[in-house]
């Protein structure tokens, strides 16, 4: 059987274009290489702009009843400075961003694509890509065999923190990579409204209340700087060690998680590195991380991923009878990048604005009687980050 589209990574991304195609009537093939539920370094929130496409996806009610409160409020947790201000709110809708752990949000996803049609394999990696002249010879390495799947289209949803068949060279180590790190906590000290940015030299991080009143601390930090910490404390783990550089540099986030409790192991991922990248190649197209990838700074990952797979999907189901054309696809693909710059490459500019001025503590020393004279200037940049911008129709 020859299918329609072969979709590599079951995240957001590729969950919502396997769920989306699926339901125009496209087989489908969702491989997945994780056995869900999952734990994965995210930072958890979903902002308002992402609600009309969760309910129209189907997960819009599970989502609600499980995901942690409404966040109403940003903030700037650096040096002694606690700071808030009012999240941005969108003009077509009264609802609020939420939080809810990677592990509860792909489930959701995963299995409505399943529900809607799309064939799941997992855990199944992808391990060998061909073309072939009627699309494309894939090779799935399952638990205890290798299977071929045959499909006019490929589609990545893999990410880009780890390497895949889809990769053709190995990355370079550099002193200025970013490493992320991730964990909840419990008993902390959080208001359950508030969203913070932590800046701390080296490296940023957020705190936000996620599913069943857990904190979830997710961090960057530069190659380099994490060194130095590894140094000044060399009897923990690297994560810890970041943690207490946190503690050291942010008194919000010492007065959040100074006695909460670590719930289940720290995770670690990397490097970052953020950007625009080609939306289709050689005939694949990308979405997520695969597509760009904003600074975490901004905390608009997940709903960038989903929000990229809708535009996508309706550029393939609108062109679907004929998309078997190669200038068909061309010229999907080009709507599709032209769509995709529209929605999102103002964001990934300033997302790495804020993140290179939040990792200089001089900067930061120069802007924050700015931000305490104006905490307004916060919802500002929430705004350009994107957490006012509908990308899909309510």
């Amino acid at each position: 059987m020859i299918h329609d589209a072969l979709i590599v990574g079951g995240g957001p991304a590729g969950s919502t274009a396997a769920l989306l195609l699926a339901r125009a009537g496209w087989s489908v093939v969702l491989a997945e290489k994780s056995v869900f539920p999952r734990r994965k370094v995210c930072g958890e929130f979903i902002s308002a702009t992402s609600m009309a496409l969760l309910r129209e996806v189907g997960v819009g009610d599970d989502f609600a009843c499980a995901a942690g409160p409404e966040i109403r409020r940003v903030g700037l947790f650096a040096g002694e400075a606690v700071l808030t201000a009012t999240m941005p709110r969108l003009a077509t809708q009264a609802a609020c961003g939420r939080a809810l752990g990677r592990d509860r949000l792909d489930t959701l996803l995963l299995e409505a694509a399943a529900r809607a049609g799309a064939r799941l394999r997992q855990p199944a990696k992808v391990v060998g890509l061909v073309r072939v002249p009627n699309g494309f010879a894939c090779t799935l390495a399952e638990e205890r065999s290798a299977m071929q799947v045959a499909a006019r289209l490929v589609i990545a949803a893999d990410g880009s923190w780890e390497r895949s068949v889809l990769d053709t060279d190995a990355p370079l180590h550099r002193p200025h990579d970013l490493l992320a790190f991730k964990a909840h906590f419990r008993s902390g000290d959080l208001p359950g409204d508030l969203m913070p940015l932590l800046v701390f030299p080296g490296g940023y991080g957020g705190l936000v209340t996620s599913d069943d009143g857990r904190i979830s601390l997710s961090c960057c930090i530069r190659r380099d700087r994490l060194e130095d910490c590894r140094r000044r404390y060399p009897l923990l783990r690297a994560a810890d060690a970041a943690l207490q550089h946190i503690f050291a540099s942010c008194a919000g986030a010492r007065a959040a998680l100074g006695a909460a409790q670590l719930d289940r192991a720290w995770l670690a991922a990397g490097p970052i590195r953020p950007g625009v990248r080609a939306r289709h190649r050689d005939g694949v197209f990308m979405v997520g991380n695969r597509a760009g990838e904003a600074h975490p700074i901004v905390a608009e990952g997940i709903s960038m991923a989903a929000q990229s797979a809708w535009l996508l999907a309706r550029r393939l189901i609108a062109r679907q009878d004929e998309i078997m054309a190669e200038r068909v696809r061309d010229d999907v693909a080009a709507c599709y990048a032209a769509d995709w710059d529209a929605a999102f490459a103002m964001r990934i500019r300033a997302a790495a604005a804020f993140a290179h001025l939040a990792m200089r503590p001089a900067a930061v020393a120069l802007l924050l009687p700015v931000f305490r004279r104006f905490p307004a200037v916060l919802s500002w940049g929430a705004t350009l980050s994107g957490k006012a911008r509908q990308v899909v129709a309510a």
